[in-house]
């Protein structure tokens, strides 16, 4: 399906109260960033926005949906979930969703983060001891 542009400009407008919107062509789809943080997907035409272990059971309460897709023969589900409907009707009532996106992309840039330093201090010390 061919991205929408009128649809990712509806987006831009409806998360601009969060921070500085910004979209980029990915996945087949576009990324969706606020102020650097890459917290939504667009594919398909559909938004879904990131979760984790702390929002996804909000989503999932809501109604909402995994973004899955097929890879050689077996589905894969991803971190981004669908928004519930209503959400889309203005910027206050998605604000609460893509607030707790952000948080959970926050959180795993922070634990990619810390993963990355936890690995370079293993490794500078094997270097030095050897």
């Amino acid at each position: 399906m061919k991205p929408d542009p009128g649809f990712l400009e509806f987006l831009r407008e409806l998360l601009e109260p969060l921070g500085l919107i910004s979209t980029r062509k990915m996945f087949g789809g576009h990324g969706i960033y606020c102020d650097g943080v890459f917290f939504a997907i667009v594919i398909e035409g559909r938004l879904y926005l990131k979760a984790d272990q702390q929002t996804q059971l909000d989503f999932l309460a809501a109604g909402s949906a995994p973004f899955v897709y097929q890879a050689r023969d077996r589905s894969i589900q991803m971190s981004y979930w669908s928004v519930p409907e209503e959400a889309l009707d203005s910027a206050e009532q998605m604000q609460p969703w893509a607030s707790r996106a952000i948080a959970a992309a926050v959180r795993k840039q922070a634990a990619t983060q810390a993963a990355v330093t936890v690995r370079t201090v293993r490794k500078g010390s094997r270097t030095r001891g050897a």
